[in-house]
Formats: structure tokens, sequence, C-alpha cells
């Protein structure tokens, strides 16, 4: 049983399914009851999205305003960015039966002084995360989008800075396979300077994205 479950309900038997996972964790209000650090400043809204048949599994940082008060991943200008990148429009995007959109953190950690997102909650990822992967065996792509998830999904092999993770694209795929893990800049409108300033990026990662989506998309490997 993860430390989350135990907390809500510690009678409670182990969960089975993903369903019944899924819904423990939009459940969950760890980062206001038992927080490390800070408490949540606001009240908890946990936005996961997945199933067991998903093949690609996008890992994102955390929810944004926007989507803490949609509910709904990406459903803002980063996600329109996303699914350009990606090659897919929105039916594609929200097909739960094969995306899978599970975020470092899973609900909007606030605002820093300066307006922009703080970090992902420390909570979410030792108290759900391998267990929830677990239960999606279909995956075979994963797009770890920003710092937070590359270090989470390459481990040692993520570089110095996240411009040296992206560079070496070509070498993480290859070395991650069976489940290859492509590293991509979190898809925000700020880091327009660095796609800029990476001509690289959009020129062949971008192409391979896509190549890559588009292969699963149509159920082949």
């Amino acid at each position: 049983m993860s430390m989350v479950k135990s907390l809500l309900n510690p009678a409670a038997p182990p969960t089975s399914g993903l369903d019944r996972m899924l819904a423990d964790i939009r459940a969950c209000r760890i980062c206001v009851e038992h927080p490390i650090g800070r408490r949540l400043p606001h009240e908890p809204r946990p936005v996961v999205w997945g199933s067991a048949t998903a093949r690609i599994l996008i890992a994102g940082q955390a929810p944004g305003t926007r989507v803490h008060a949609s509910g709904k991943p990406f459903t803002d200008p980063s996600g329109d960015r996303l699914r350009a990148w990606m090659g897919i429009d929105e039916a594609d995007f929200y097909d739960e039966t094969r995306i899978a959109i599970v975020p470092m953190g899973f609900c909007f950690p606030g605002l820093d002084a300066k307006g922009g997102d703080l970090p992902p909650r420390r909570e979410c990822a030792p108290a759900w995360r391998h267990e929830l992967l677990a239960r999606m065996p279909a995956v075979d792509l994963v797009l770890a989008v920003g710092l937070y998830a590359q270090q989470y999904h390459l481990g040692k092999r993520a570089k110095g800075s996240l411009t040296e993770t992206v560079a070496d694209w070509r070498q993480l795929l290859e070395d991650t396979a069976p489940v290859p893990v492509l590293p991509l800049p979190h898809p925000s409108w700020r880091n327009s300077g660095w796609i800029k300033r990476n001509p690289w990026f959009e020129a062949e990662l971008i192409p391979t994205l896509q190549g890559l989506v588009s292969a699963r998309l149509a159920g082949q490997s």
C-alpha cells in the first residue's frame, strides 16, 4: 500500500486496477495534510490522465493555473505548442486509451515571488509514480518534458542542464530502449528564446518526435 493510501484510509486494503488508483490519486490531499515542507497554499486538485492501453506517456512538470481551473491537462498555450510539436490534434491528444499524461507533481504548486510556477510538489512522485507507471504496461515511448521529468526518467543519463540533455536526444533514445525516453523542453512560450537559440530542436528533433508519435498512434512499433 502506498504512503498516500495509508494516510487517506489506514484500514483500506491495497487497491487493484488502474482506474481505482487514478481515483485515489485524484482524491489525494497529502500536500495539505502531510506536506513535505510548506503546505500547498490552496485546495488540491490532482490532474492525471491515462489508461492501461496507452502507448505514449507525457511526463510533464505540474499543472499551471489554467489546468488547475479546468482539471484537464494542458488546456493552455503550452498544450497548444506541445500538440503542434507532436503533430496531433486535441482528439488524439486527449485519447486516454493511447496517451497518458502523468506530471511529476499532480497539483498546481502555486506561484513564486516573480509570478512563475513553483517546482512540482515533492510528495507526488515518491508516493505514487512507480506504482502508477507499473500499471501502464503498454507504454513504449516516454516524452520527458522539462528538467524534473528528465531527472526522474533518465536518472544518471540526464546531463548537467536541460539544454545538454535535450541536445543528446539521439543517444538517449538509443540508450533507453526498449521504452525510449525523448527529452523535451517545457512547451511554455517563455521558452521561445531557447528554441530560437537551438534551431536543431525544430529542424531535427521535432520531425523525429512526430514520427515516433504517429507510429504509435497508428499501432506500429
